[in-house]
């Protein structure tokens, strides 16, 4: 079905129940245009691959020496899930950047007057940034290697914490395309990432919350990146999965009950919000 803009004569696509190869198509062709623009400016994507790792490095080998863990425990391996977790969430700068970028540009208009899906814009750069996304969680996970860091459960259960992380990051993108489309202009998005360290350093990533003051240890334990580097701690077998509160207690379920929850209400308002762009 087409719909036209008066105002703007833009013209806006909805899906139909049959035009699922279509918009499989035009998704993928939005996600290889990413792959275009990482090839021709590789530079961007390059810094944020190494920043964790640079990260990593300062409070493994700076920090690590005065960090202690409750329970005891290797800091190293207590620090590599955690900064796994953050970096997923700080991914959401990025794919904020893009979406503003072209937004300011014109070009997401010129997508939408295009006879192609109209949501396929947005899932092509989610399914481009997903796929980053496991390279930087195989670089970050390689240079924890190299600095000591093991892990010591199965198989299956280090799937399951790399399922888990990529979640996060999943609901993390549809929250940084609709924050995106929200914002509109590049010069917004570093509002809303300064927000985002309050988050990530009021979590356990790099401290364990009973280590905290009481306040700020029970604001820690339910802070959603807690919840999910709880899990893929316990899961990894890394110390400082063990906790008394039932946050701690039921980090697997909050690491999958939090990321859905986001993107329940962010995939919706997204697509809503582009279908309404120029009107």
């Amino acid at each position: 079905m087409t719909r036209t803009n008066d105002l703007h004569g833009a013209r806006t696509h909805e899906e139909a129940p049959g035009d699922a190869a279509r918009w499989a198509l035009d998704s993928w062709t939005m996600t290889r245009r990413e792959f275009a623009r990482w090839a021709r400016n590789p530079l961007g994507p390059l810094i944020g691959l190494l920043f964790p790792v640079m990260m990593l490095v300062m409070f493994a080998l700076f920090l690590g020496g005065s960090m202690t863990v409750a329970g005891g425990g290797d800091y190293t391996e207590f620090l590599v899930p955690g900064l796994l977790v953050l970096t997923m969430a700080f991914g959401l700068e990025g794919t904020m950047t893009a979406v503003t970028r072209d937004l300011e540009r014109g070009v997401l208009d010129r997508f939408r007057s295009l006879p192609m899906a109209s949501t396929a814009v947005l899932v092509g750069r989610g399914v481009a940034d997903l796929i980053e996304s496991v390279a930087g969680l195989l670089i970050v996970l390689a240079a924890g290697f190299a600095l000591g860091w093991r892990w010591h459960g199965t198989l299956g259960a280090a799937l399951a914490a790399v399922g888990l992380l990529l979640l996060l990051r999943a609901a993390m993108l549809a929250c940084g395309v609709w924050l995106g489309l929200i914002v509109g202009r590049p010069e917004l998005v570093m509002a809303v990432q300064i927000l985002v360290w309050p988050l990530a350093f009021t979590s356990s990533a790099f401290a364990s919350p009973e280590a905290m003051p009481g306040w700020l240890g029970a604001v820690a334990e339910w802070n959603p990146m807690s919840a999910t580097a709880t899990a893929v701690r316990d899961l990894f077998g890394n110390p400082g999965a063990a906790g008394t509160s039932w946050a701690s207690e039921n980090a697997l379920f909050l690491a999958v009950l939090w990321p859905v929850l986001l993107l329940l209400v962010a995939c919706p308002m997204a697509a809503a919000r582009f279908r309404s762009l120029s009107r």
